[in-house]
């Protein structure tokens, strides 16, 4: 069954605020440790409430960040050849500009 926005913010919350206690802290010194003002916490405790910025730094701030990646995973392919074209793209060297040294006349 799929859930509402409300009930995924619901869960976000209440999973924050389980985080926070399980490590010992207060909202005022997690609020401090993370950069996130303490209002703000408040909210993302409360009611799953805030900007990305302040989701990702409550995420670095409860050791939580490697898991943010996994939030949009690629989309699976629809063919080998789309596979095998998405793995040259990553394996393949990107060019490296240089910056041109031209040599000032005195």
């Amino acid at each position: 069954m799929l859930k509402t926005a409300t009930e995924l913010q619901d869960e976000l919350a209440r999973a924050i605020r389980e985080r926070r206690i399980a490590l010992g802290w207060s909202q005022r010194e997690v609020s401090e440790r993370s950069g996130v003002p303490y209002r703000t916490w408040r909210r993302l405790e409360v009611e799953g409430e805030g900007s990305a910025r302040h989701l990702i730094q409550a995420a670095i701030a409860l050791r939580c960040e490697t898991n943010l990646a996994l939030l949009f995973p690629a989309p699976a392919a629809s063919s080998m050849d789309e596979l095998l074209k998405r793995q040259s793209a990553v394996a393949a060297p990107k060019p490296r500009l240089r910056a041109s040294r031209r040599r000032l006349s005195p």
